[in-house]
């Protein structure tokens, strides 16, 4: 039975956001290793990597000099801001002619609350028809994920890259939380997960079973807030 969710929050996420707006607006780069940043001799680092650039490992905050090394045909495009954000602006016009409830994380993302009762079949047909209209309004894919919470629509947008589509129904959230390895989850960087890797907390499901004095003491507040977080 669909039954109807009180709330219900979507995390909509651009596809290698300047990447992509500079393969769509030059169609010569479509399906070659794109980066957006600065040159190699000032230092510039990447700003933003496509698909198949990431093939290579090639990262965002990565050196340039060491991108174009691991990727010698690696094309890279100088940053144009003013595109970018001409771009966000008709993506979140996207939105916002979806529901009023609209809170942008940057030029690529953003996070969407609904003010009325959705059921999972719903809240399925609005994710596809923002796709759609995405796709319509400026030729770019976005992913998006779905569940009760930030944290769970966040990380659902993170499994179903790229160009997917992902919705956790009301009372899935542990089982699809559990096996995730721990750093996907926001507030747990490298440093962070060796501590507790060195634990065996290696999943979400350890990090939400394990004793939260321990977090209290090894991470002080910040890690009773990773554990909530672990459980969605």
């Amino acid at each position: 039975m669909d039954t109807d969710i009180s709330h219900y929050v979507l995390h909509a996420d651009l596809d290698a956001f300047y990447a992509s707006v500079e393969q769509t607006d030059n169609l010569s780069l479509m399906g070659k290793p794109v980066v957006v940043g600065g040159s190699p001799e000032s230092r510039g680092v990447v700003a933003a990597a496509s698909y198949e650039a990431r093939k290579y490992g090639i990262y965002s905050a990565m050196p340039m000099g060491t991108a174009i090394k691991v990727c010698p045909g690696l094309v890279r495009v100088p940053p144009r801001f003013d595109r970018y954000r001409q771009v966000s602006s008709q993506v979140m016009d996207v939105f916002r002619n979806v529901t009023r409830i609209v809170e942008p994380l940057s030029l690529d993302e953003a996070y969407l609350d609904f003010e009325t009762r959705l059921s999972m079949c719903e809240a399925s047909r609005v994710a596809e028809y923002i796709r759609g209209q995405v796709r319509v309004a400026t030729n770019l894919t976005i992913t998006i994920g779905g569940g009760v919470s930030k944290t769970v629509s966040k990380i659902a947008s993170q499994v179903a890259k790229p160009n997917g589509l992902l919705l956790i129904a009301p009372g899935d959230e542990a089982a699809f939380l559990a096996p995730l390895d721990v750093e996907i989850i926001s507030g747990v960087g490298p440093k962070t997960g060796v501590i507790l890797k060195t634990q065996g907390i290696k999943t979400l499901g350890d990090l939400a079973n394990i004793d939260q004095n321990w977090l209290l003491k090894n991470l002080g507040k910040r890690g009773a807030d990773l554990k909530i977080r672990a459980v969605g």
